[in-house]
């Protein structure tokens, strides 16, 4: 089995999932007042993100663009989405990072002023990243056909 950078695009699907449930169970967390949980999910759903970045990065350096196939009144639709997932994903870097940044250092007052922020558009960017995935990938799939393996590759060459 080889590795494919095709394969990212559901990883980093998946990775926004696994950062949208760690946010939903840091809230509920916070909400009861169990700090500690709070602090393990909220951090874990930073490193998840992280974790996206990268792979979302490497992924488009090595495929490229990939084209919305959707015809008709679906694009307006999937790209309302996706601008506004792009505008808020690169707000949410600077968000994160300061609110974050303010809990460790125990600032928590200032901390829960700018969360109150952060959340909701963490969560709009994690699940409208799935929601364009889907949109993408699943429901209008890419004009694009994966290369095979080299070991299907191989055998299918003999």
């Amino acid at each position: 089995m080889t590795f494919s950078y095709y394969s990212l695009a559901p990883l980093n699907s998946i990775l926004n999932s696994i950062a949208a449930i760690l946010l939903i169970a840091g809230f509920v967390f916070i909400r009861i007042r169990w700090v500690r949980a709070h602090r393990a999910c909220m951090i874990g759903a930073f490193i998840v993100s992280a974790i996206f970045f990268i792979s979302y990065a490497t992924y488009h350096y090595q495929v490229g663009d990939v084209r919305f196939q959707g015809h008709g009144a679906v694009r307006p639709v999937y790209f309302s989405i996706l601008i506004s997932h792009i505008i808020l994903a690169a707000t949410i870097v600077p968000l994160a990072l300061i609110t974050l940044g303010r809990a460790l250092r125990g600032n928590f007052a200032r901390h829960r002023k700018i969360a109150r922020w952060t959340w909701p558009v963490w969560m709009y960017v994690s699940i409208t990243g799935v929601v364009v995935y889907l949109m993408c990938y699943q429901l209008y799939p890419p004009g694009y056909k994966v290369p095979p393996s080299s070991s299907v590759a191989a055998t299918s060459s003999r």
